[in-house]
């Protein structure tokens, strides 16, 4: 059973179940690693000055009318009305530097929005894991792993990776958990990690990536350590910690 002066770190496989992990008083990781929070951590390495996350194509389209740069998918196809997609190769572009962009997507901003009542709300990805877990280690709350899943439903990918982060806070000398999601998420990168591109082949998502193209993104979103950037949640937009 955890002891008292440990942390406790939980896992939510879906959006649809944050009522039932009391997260206003919990860091929330999100978690869409295919492809929404690794290219919102690229967007703030190629030095983006925020996210305004929106769950609608039509306050989108409403940005994009003001002249706000817009990032936009549905179901992996870019919007017709979006300056790009959501595969973070897009966001390795200069247009991007210091300026605000809009961002669609069909699971992780509406994830954003499931979990935007926590007591922080952090983007992780394999891209910036070393500085979320350090960050997760020095910051005295508990912590809720979001996966964002696929329109409410489990993914393989999220899941693996939430194993990962779990995996590593659990090893270290600050967090436990005695959660069924978390020991299964980690049960599941332990049997994986060696071999983790064969095994989220299997997955729903990234056969629909590799139908539309996105070979290399899938690769690329499972890179550990390509940044050191921290994206949160202030207000209704996404800032650099």
């Amino acid at each position: 059973m955890p002891c008292n002066s440990k942390r406790n770190i939980e896992v939510c496989f879906s959006p649809a179940l944050t009522g039932h992990y009391g997260i206003t008083e919990k860091n929330v990781v999100l978690i869409d690693i295919l492809r929404a929070t690794s290219t919102i951590c690229t967007a703030f390495a190629w030095g983006v000055k925020e996210i305004i996350p929106v769950a609608s194509e039509e306050e989108a389209l409403a940005y994009k009318a003001k002249g706000f740069i817009v990032a936009g998918e549905r179901d992996g196809k870019v919007l017709i009305f979006a300056d790009f997609g959501n595969s973070p190769f897009d966001f390795m572009n200069d247009k991007i530097k210091d300026n605000s962009v809009v961002f669609c997507t069909t699971n992780g901003t509406k994830a954003i929005n499931a979990a935007k009542n926590a007591e922080q709300l952090i983007i992780g990805s394999y891209l910036n894991f070393s500085s979320l877990a350090n960050y997760l280690e020095n910051d005295n709350h508990d912590v809720v792993l979001l996966c964002s899943g696929w329109k409410n439903k489990f993914s393989i990918e999220d899941t693996l990776f939430a194993g990962a982060l779990c995996h590593r806070l659990i090893t270290g000398e600050f967090f436990e958990t005695d959660d069924d999601a978390a020991i299964v998420a980690v049960d599941l990168w332990n049997n994986t990690k060696y071999d983790l591109l064969s095994y989220v082949d299997k997955g729903d998502h990234s056969r629909r990536l590799k139908k539309l193209g996105y070979d290399g993104d899938i690769e690329f979103c499972h890179t550990f350590d390509k940044t050191d950037k921290l994206p949160v949640l202030s207000g209704e937009t996404i800032i650099n910690l």
